[in-house]
């Protein structure tokens, strides 16, 4: 009987294998320019048009900015789909890491800054997402997929540029919730710390620890003054690192920095 019970269960899991969909992998379009426009949004001049501005600013500043229009995503989230491209294409120089990925899939309505490592500083998440939601999206919603990608282009390259000042604000936004908010967590880490440190004071009070200072260094000392074991190093560590080394085949990495919207 356990025979027969074993022989149905192999059974049932080939036969679901034979008849379960098999969900194909991800098309990834080649990359055959700075513009690929596979969803077919844009026209002739609009392609032309941004790929110039696109050469211009490698040219200038040696960063690769590509634009990818896909008509799917192969059933994955825009996030993965967007930081598999990149690393396909390997946009950005080798060794800088500096590309950055705009991509548009019009079908599940979604549109992706992906940065690159070298440029997580430069175009920051915050950046990213201000461009799609405020000069892109209103775009899409007006079924104007060409003027969506001239504008985040534009002021994605103003970013790029140091000429940021210009970028849209969000309507109706208010900097004094940012800044009320920014200093009632300040002030909650503030107490998180002293309470913690109230809490190792009371722990070593009864270990019968104090903490010394002195020019050859501070450190526990624990037990009495007489019968005590000291410890004349700091219990802290520090360390330092010269910075990671990333390559890609043939040109940049993604960091998945970036943003992420839809409409």
């Amino acid at each position: 009987m356990p025979m027969l019970a074993r022989w149905l269960a192999a059974l049932c899991v080939a036969f679901v294998c034979a008849v379960a969909p098999v969900r194909a992998a991800p098309d990834y379009p080649a990359f055959t320019g700075l513009v690929v426009d596979d969803a077919h949004v844009l026209s002739s001049d609009d392609r032309a048009a941004l790929t110039r501005k696109l050469e211009d600013l490698q040219q200038k500043t040696g960063v690769q900015f590509a634009v990818a229009t896909v008509p799917s995503l192969g059933g994955l989230e825009i996030e993965p789909y967007a930081n598999a491209l990149f690393r396909k294409w390997g946009v950005g120089q080798k060794g800088a890491n500096n590309g950055l990925l705009l991509i548009l899939a019009p079908n599940e309505r979604k549109l992706r800054f992906e940065v690159g490592y070298g440029l997580e500083g430069a175009m920051t998440d915050a950046q990213s997402k201000l461009i799609l939601r405020n000069s892109m999206v209103p775009k899409l919603k007006a079924n104007d997929p060409a003027g969506a990608l001239k504008a985040g282009v534009d002021d994605a390259i103003a970013v790029l540029t140091n000429k940021d000042a210009a970028l849209p604000q969000a309507a109706g936004h208010d900097d004094s919730l940012s800044l009320t908010t920014f200093f009632v967590i300040f002030f909650v880490g503030v107490l998180l710390i002293l309470v913690v440190f109230i809490l190792i004071a009371r722990a070593v009070r009864r270990s019968g620890g104090t903490w010394t200072s002195s020019s050859s260094g501070t450190g526990w000392q624990w037990g009495s003054a007489a019968g005590g074991v000291s410890s004349g190093s700091d219990t802290s560590t520090g360390s330092s690192s010269g910075g990671d080394s990333f390559s890609g085949g043939g040109g940049g990495d993604s960091g998945g920095g970036g943003a992420s919207d839809s409409y």
